[in-house]
């Protein structure tokens, strides 16, 4: 069987509305899911997630940020250079 140029963009267009569609199901889906939630499941799970986001803070960091030197350290360079 050998499709032509415009039922073969009919199979793109129609491949398209199917993705859409699945993508919705799936969307509303998961909007189902998420207020099936109690009030007081969704105050423990914030909890535990801002919990979570502030042990991750109080690490300590390091900055791999590398320090400019000033003008005046960068002119005294240039000075010991030219010795």
């Amino acid at each position: 069987m050998r499709l032509n140029a415009r039922a073969l963009w009919k199979l793109v267009g129609l491949a398209g509305v199917v993705g859409v569609a699945a993508t919705g199901a799936f969307a509303v889906q998961s909007e189902r899911k998420r207020r099936a939630y109690t009030p007081d499941e969704v105050r423990s799970r914030l909890h535990a997630r801002f919990a979570q986001a502030t042990t991750a803070a109080d690490r300590p960091r390091v900055d791999l940020t590398p320090v400019k030197p000033t003008l005046a350290q960068r002119l005294s360079q240039l000075i010991r250079r030219g010795r």
